[in-house]
């Protein structure tokens, strides 16, 4: 018997047969995410990654994902796919190792993937047979792959104990081992040099056809084309177009957010791993529950009605204080009342649950969609059609609530229902049910640690109270008195409001502060408040360099 000594290094074989291991392993998987991802794009499913993710979503505690949030930002989406991903790379790295002995526990790795994949399906309820086919092929798949890898593997090992084994033979019984006789597992010589390569062919025909099956899996969804695409789709005229915007809405100053944010530049926060591609001449609208009238309504339907235009900022509730995610636009759409009208809507029915294709579910107080705000089911944002990532083909907005009690992309499904019945995505995490936007206001100008000439200083930032409107900005620099700044001009009381002045500072360090006022005579506090789980407040406040 051989004794390892400590500080003896491990044997070049053993650590050949690991690095062989890790590699039969990442194939494996590999070939399950390409070929699951190709699956997906041809069934127009979801792709078993984005579904084991989305459940972890879905199914995570709020402190979880308060956490992400706040940690993350808008980059939890990719951290929780690279997190999944890394899972699986490690857990496919160990399957191969041990695979190299017992191929039936690799194979039985390969099953639990798949029964995570389909209880991930059944958690989700919303992706359907697509996705349950597309966990399936991919385990399929990576079996298939296993075995190739297997095999070639066990021809590459042969120099070191034939089919892989390390032992040596055992001793004659009674005999004394040898003390000077040749080694009893041969080196590798020039004769095995096929096996070797025939495992580099097999590995790298495994993973073209695997990296190949995942990119046109991830590229035909991108192919959708015809009447019910994007591209195809004809926005009618308004029925009463809006006029131009007022002159000196946007002041021009540089460094300022434009008063009309371009499309590609909307913020977009949304519980989606991967943007809904759906086919417009194939969407429908639900509106049913407490209502003595339920009906559904598809896209040729909608866009035959009077179309209606409104300028309205949207703000997420995850906005810190000085905080980007808030953008405004002219949006297109139908008046909500009015099609809540038409399916007579109950006495009792207080709340609006709206669901998105992707299964997420909003709850919006049904009195304010009904107050005579311009609440829309929208189709168009910018002058063009929704893009993918906000809402396309319909969504919901409505002014003066934040994002996630009023805002669901995607939007297929809208029941009156009561807040004491049901409880939306949100709601279910603790996080507010009614949750109207608070007066808050922003600088934007200097940048935060900006450095400026001493003088002469222009400040400038932006101030909402979306359906209350702002009345007056105040600024202060380093703590001094506070002065009213100079407001542009807005189409109404649904947007944002850019705002200017100007100061005479000495060269060093300096802060600005602001705060906004709104109609109703109510000032933004200076308490910081989180904003989980109904908005944050507070004071902006931001330091430069005068020089």
């Amino acid at each position: 018997m051989t004794i390892k000594t400590r500080g003896e290094r491990t044997p070049p074989r053993d650590r050949r047969r690991v690095a062989v291991g890790v590699g039969v392993g990442l194939l494996a998987v590999g070939a399950a995410l390409g070929f699951g991802e190709l699956a997906a794009g041809l069934l127009r499913a979801t792709s078993p990654v984005v579904t084991v993710g989305d459940a972890l979503v879905d199914n995570s505690p709020a402190f979880l994902m308060k956490w992400a949030i706040e940690v993350f930002g808008t980059a939890d989406k990719a951290v929780l796919i690279t997190g999944v991903l890394v899972v699986l790379v490690l857990v496919g790295a160990l399957l191969g190792v041990v695979a190299l002995r017992r191929p039936m526990v690799g194979y039985a790795g390969l099953v639990l993937f798949a029964a995570a994949g389909l209880a991930a399906v059944a958690l989700r309820r919303t992706d359907g047979f697509g996705a349950a086919a597309a966990v399936v092929v991919g385990a399929g798949a990576g079996a298939v792959a296993l075995a190739l890898v297997l095999r070639s593997a066990r021809h590459t090992l042969e120099p070191w104990g034939g089919r892989g084994e390390t032992e040596a033979p055992a001793d004659t019984e009674g005999a004394a081992p040898a003390q000077d006789s040749a080694p009893t597992v041969p080196e590798p010589g020039p004769d095995r040099g096929p096996g070797r390569r025939g495992f580099v062919f097999t590995a790298a025909g495994v993973l073209a056809a695997s990296g190949s099956a995942g990119a046109l899996g991830r590229w035909l969804p991108s192919l959708t084309g015809g009447a019910g695409s994007r591209a195809e789709l004809a926005l009618p005229a308004p029925a009463a177009p809006l006029p131009a915007l007022p002159s000196g809405t946007d002041l021009g100053v540089p460094g300022l957010e434009p008063f009309t944010t371009p499309n590609p530049d909307f913020y977009r926060i949304d519980t989606a791993l991967t943007i809904p591609r759906l086919d417009s001449t194939q969407w429908t609208l639900r509106v049913h529950g407490l209502v003595d009238r339920p009906f559904e309504i598809d896209m040729d339907e909608l866009l035959s009605r009077e179309l209606v235009e409104s300028d309205i900022t949207l703000v997420c509730v995850s906005n810190q204080v000085g905080g980007d995610l808030i953008s405004n636009t002219r949006w297109l759409g139908f008046p909500l009342a009015e099609l809540i009208r038409e399916a007579g809507v109950h006495s009792g029915a207080d709340q609006i649950l709206s669901t998105s294709s992707d299964g997420w579910t909003c709850g919006t107080p049904t009195e304010v969609v009904m107050d005579g705000r311009d609440a829309l089911l929208a189709v168009g944002m910018g002058g063009e059609p929704l893009p993918h990532a906000n809402g396309y083909p319909a969504r919901m907005v409505v002014p003066g609530l934040y994002g996630f009690v009023s805002a669901t992309k995607w939007v297929t499904d809208i029941k009156l229902t009561r807040f004491a019945d049901e409880q939306a995505y949100w709601a279910q995490r603790g996080w507010g049910v009614r949750a109207p936007v608070k007066t808050m206001s922003r600088v934007d100008v200097p940048a935060p640690l900006g450095r400026v000439e001493s003088g002469e200083v222009v400040l400038a930032g932006i101030a909402w109270a979306q359906h209350r409107g702002i009345d007056a900005v105040e600024v202060r620099v380093d703590d001094g008195e506070w002065w009213e700044a100079e407001l542009a001009e807005v189409p109404g009381i649904d947007t944002w409001v850019q705002w200017v002045t100007e100061t005479t500072v000495d060269p060093g360090n300096h802060s600005v502060e602001v705060r906004a006022t709104d109609s109703t005579g109510f000032t933004q506090p200076s308490e910081r408040v989180e904003p989980v789980p109904d908005g944050a407040t507070g004071w902006h406040r931001i330091r430069f360099t005068a020089t």
